[in-house]
């Protein structure tokens, strides 16, 4: 039976003072709401900050938690982005063991066509930079995971509608 869950991206636009983030991410809290990942910055706006969201959830929930979310008095705009017409990346950096030359080079090889970038190579770790879509970034993660990653950071997804939607 396939699951009518799906992941979502909304983004909002809030106002850039302290304790909107808190509120925000109180309102998914007392939900009892997982959010998958936020990321937030300012915005061509000196005052408004975006938040970009993202989380699985069914429809029925998503239309509640927006509503919540329009209530926020803190809370500029929010929006669900449809992926389809939407450009959202994240960024990485993974730390991998890379104890020999063949395993470097492997993963040198891996991050050229992943057009990834090597940030640093110590005697026994290189560390990678790579953005893009989430799943890519799973796709590279899956395939060195067998060297050994030895730490991860990410960024969590950042997103604009295409064209010129705003």
């Amino acid at each position: 039976m396939e699951s009518d869950r799906s992941w979502y991206i909304i983004t909002a636009l809030v106002e850039n003072k302290p304790g909107v983030l808190f509120r925000v991410t109180n309102l998914f809290r007392a939900r009892n709401f997982n959010i998958e990942s936020i990321t937030v910055g300012s915005t061509e706006q000196q005052d408004l900050s975006r938040m970009t969201i993202t989380t699985n959830s069914d429809e029925r929930t998503l239309d509640q938690l927006v509503k919540q979310l329009r209530k926020l008095i803190d809370v500029v705009e929010v929006k669900v982005l449809d992926t389809e017409r939407t450009v959202y990346r994240e960024l990485a950096l993974i730390k991998m063991k890379a104890v020999d030359p063949t395993t470097r080079s492997e993963i040198i090889n891996y991050a050229s066509i992943f057009r990834a970038n090597i940030l640093d190579i110590g005697k026994e770790t290189i560390t990678v930079e790579i953005t893009g879509t989430p799943d890519k970034i799973d796709a590279f993660k899956n395939l060195v995971q067998h060297y050994g990653i030895a730490q991860l950071a990410r960024t969590g997804v950042l997103a604009l509608p295409r064209g010129s939607g705003t």
